[in-house]
């Protein structure tokens, strides 16, 4: 019974939660679909910006400093860009300071006298000098012309490419840090300087052991960003990218052009740090919008490519030193079912509190019903709340996941099972209605139950025959009116036409308001309306007087019919006592003949064998005188058992009296089967008799005879098996004999 419970569950369960399923299903292929065409990337992307604006401040990145070219240096130098010999200057002050690296974050493609062989004198002494190059791309990141780098530093392989990756919407959310020219991969202004600064660590790049074709530095391994990452959709994800996980904007030391010329810095600032030396003058427009751009007050705040840069190089370091965390992404499939979850939670949230108030009754069921569109909505806000909660602390752990989608599907499955409820309730209003009318015109009792077993529509006539009046019993069920076993009974017969959907009729007791129990036949039948709402419809009929009459005759029937059954069993006694032995049940000797000749007659119109053997056992007299003949019959029915668990179900055993026994097998195909077959019974025999604390040994001597071979007819067959059964014997026992081997 647990077993079928069990089994039944799984389909109980999914025919209730079908409407949520197929609700939740539906519209996880709608927000997908709306996801893969683009609708919700930049819904996705403004929702990711936000997460970078609850994040908590983090400490400021002691190895980057800044020395920023401010509107006041532009105006001491006269003019842009700022010419060779004040640059050289720059560049001879800040190595002074021994960093580790220099970053030259300005577009030095062009001589600017005076001072150009100072700059490129420099330029050549300072080993760990980077500067920049923008590489030409017609069709990636919005450029289409590109700007050489320093020669003096080209020739010296002291470049990085300054490319920015920035979306549709005008933001950086991506970092390049590999792009091939000609099949041949250049390093990224930020990228060269991080590993400048992590040889000293000595931490080189190398493939990741998940992937040789990701980059992996210390134990930090880089993987590169693809089209539809996160909340993107086609995008274009040429290079090496990566997601970039930006801190707040001034999370670095910033210095002015004009205190590094005059001195006015500590040394320490620069020391054994990477420096970077780039423009934040307005006027210069080298600004880009990043995830802090926006905010709810004021205008969108941008960040110097400076510090973009400054914040690209961070992120390789505080990952590798720090295990500061990358951000990460699942798989399609993943957010997929990421997405199914929460449109499953909205439309089960729903689902589940109409059901609940399915149980209510009367005035808390209606009050119910007002009361929860106000809680639903709280919960959905609660749900909403939930989801952004963990959105952001997968965030902090370096994980993007899907916020919006997630969200829009919870909404979405809500609003589109609140509809389906709201259809629900029209329609079980109509039918009700249609019910009541067509039922009130039948004079037997009638009731209709909802799937919860409880009355939702009654006839008078059924009211009047429980003695109940209609409003004690509308909304109510068996439980609460009938005797507990009474009502156990109605609710298994009403769930099987549930489950079956099936008539059925059946006859049970009913016990009134009165306390008096009838005998009832009830016809049940389900019927459903338009919006799948299920109904039970019985129709009762009192058959307490007819159990009567029939009860009565069914008495006088059975006396009259007890002493020609005793008769019967008597004669079917001797008849049984006349085929079988009385000791050990097997076939006796009249059996046996007839059943002999019968597969004798088969076996010649169907020109097959039939193998017929003579068993007697050996030393049985003696466990009879020594032991007693109680202990003899008790060893005689052991041996029937053996013998007939060894046969197939096909072979016939038989005791011809004593100790002797027989075995027919028809329908052989070969003789070598006889003798597998007699091998069994002497291994079977030969094995211990446990017989009232004694253990007995005793073994079987075999005479076995074969038709057609050893003859055609009963007597010859048997003169042969009990020829060949004695020549065992004398052979030595515990064996078999063929009698064509005599």
């Amino acid at each position: 019974m647990l077993k079928a419970n069990l089994g039944r569950f799984p389909k109980q369960w999914l025919q209730q939660e079908h409407p949520v399923l197929k609700a939740s299903a539906g519209v996880t292929g709608v927000v997908l679909l709306l996801r893969l065409i683009g609708l919700l990337q930049s819904s996705e992307l403004a929702a990711f910006d936000q997460l970078f604006h609850l994040r908590p401040k983090e400490a400021a990145d002691p190895r980057i400093v800044i020395v920023e070219i401010r509107e006041e240096d532009l105006k001491q130098a006269g003019q842009w860009p700022i010419p060779d010999r004040l640059m050289a200057q720059l560049l001879e002050k800040v190595h002074s300071y021994q960093p580790r690296a220099i970053g030259l974050d300005v577009y030095r493609d062009l001589p600017v006298q005076p001072g150009q062989e100072e700059f490129i004198r420099v330029c050549q002494s300072i080993p760990n000098l980077i500067g920049i190059e923008k590489l030409p791309d017609k069709t990636s990141f919005g450029a289409s012309i590109g700007v050489a780098p320093p020669d003096v530093l080209h020739q010296r392989q002291q470049i990085g490419f300054n490319n920015v990756v920035v979306d549709n919407d005008g933001k950086v959310r991506r970092s390049l840090l590999y792009w091939h020219v000609k099949s041949i991969p250049r390093q990224s202004f930020a990228l060269k300087l991080a590993l400048i600064y992590l040889e000293a660590e000595g931490i080189t790049p190398k493939g990741a052991t998940v992937n040789p074709n990701y980059l992996q530095l210390g134990q930090s391994v880089f993987r590169p960003f693809q089209a539809n990452d996160g909340g993107y959709v086609g995008t274009d994800s040429k290079g090496y990218q990566v997601l970039a996980n930006f801190r707040r904007p001034g999370s670095f030391r910033t210095l002015s052009m004009a205190d590094v010329l005059a001195n006015r810095v500590d040394p320490s600032w620069m020391r054994d740090r990477i420096v970077l030396i780039g423009s934040t003058a307005p006027s210069l427009q080298d600004f880009f919008y990043t995830p802090y751009s926006n905010s709810l007050i004021g205008a969108p705040q941008t960040m110097s490519g400076v510090e973009i840069n400054a914040n690209f190089i961070s992120q390789i370091l505080s990952s590798v030193f720090e295990e500061r965390p990358l951000i990460k992404v699942w798989s399609n499939p993943v957010e997929g079912l990421w997405i199914f979850g929460w449109t499953f939670l909205g439309a089960e949230l729903i689902w589940h509190m109409r059901w609940r108030s399915r149980f209510a009754n009367g005035h808390q069921f209606r009050r119910s019903q007002r009361a929860l569109p106000r809680r639903a909505s709280l919960r959905l806000l609660l749900l909403s709340m939930a989801l952004g909660s963990i959105c952001y602390l997968a965030f902090l752990a370096g994980w993007w996941l899907p916020f919006f989608p997630a969200l829009l599907g919870l909404i979405g499955s809500a609003v589109c099972i609140t509809n389906h409820l709201a259809h629900i309730q029209e329609e079980l209003k109509r039918s009700k209605e249609f019910l009541q009318t067509v039922i009130n015109t039948i004079p037997d009792p009638v009731f209709v139950k909802d799937k919860d077993h409880r009355w939702i529509i009654l006839n008078q006539a059924y009211c009047k025959f429980i003695g109940y009046p209609l409003e004690t019993l509308m909304e109510k069920s068996d439980y609460d009116i009938f005797p507990q076993h009474e009502a156990e009974a109605f609710w298994t017969q009403n769930e099987l036409v549930f489950q079956s959907g099936k008539p059925q009729e059946t006859e049970e007791e009913f016990t009134d308001a009165f306390g008096t129990t009838h005998l009832i036949s009830t016809k049940k039948s389900l019927h459903k309306d338009a919006a799948d709402n299920l109904f039970l419809v019985g129709i009762i009929r009192d058959i307490t007087e007819r159990k009567r009459a029939e009860d009565a005759l069914r008495q006088t029937a059975e006396e009259l019919t007890r002493s020609n059954s005793e008769l019967k069993l008597s004669e079917e006694r001797l008849r049984y006592l006349a085929y079988h032995d009385p000791l050990t049940g097997l076939a006796n000797r009249k059996q046996f003949y007839e059943r002999l000749s019968q597969s004798l007659d088969w076996a010649r119109n169907n020109n097959q064998l039939v193998a017929l053997m003579f068993i007697d056992l050996d030393g049985f007299k003696q466990v009879n005188d020594t032991l007693g003949h109680d202990i003899g019959d008790q060893l005689l029915k052991i041996v029937a058992q053996r013998l007939t668990d060894t046969l197939s179900n096909g072979d016939i055993v038989s005791r011809l009296g004593g100790d002797e026994f027989t075995v027919i097998l028809s329908d052989i195909a070969k003789v070598d089967y006889a003798a597998q077959v007699a091998g069994k019974i002497l291994e079977h025999l030969s094995q211990v008799f446990v017989l009232e604390g004694h253990n007995v040994f005793v073994t079987g001597s075999i005479g076995i005879s074969i038709y057609p071979h050893d003859g055609e007819d009963e007597e010859t067959l048997i003169k042969n098996a009990d020829t060949a059964m004695y020549r065992s014997k004398q052979l030595g026992r515990n064996q078999y004999q063929f009698a064509h081997s005599l």
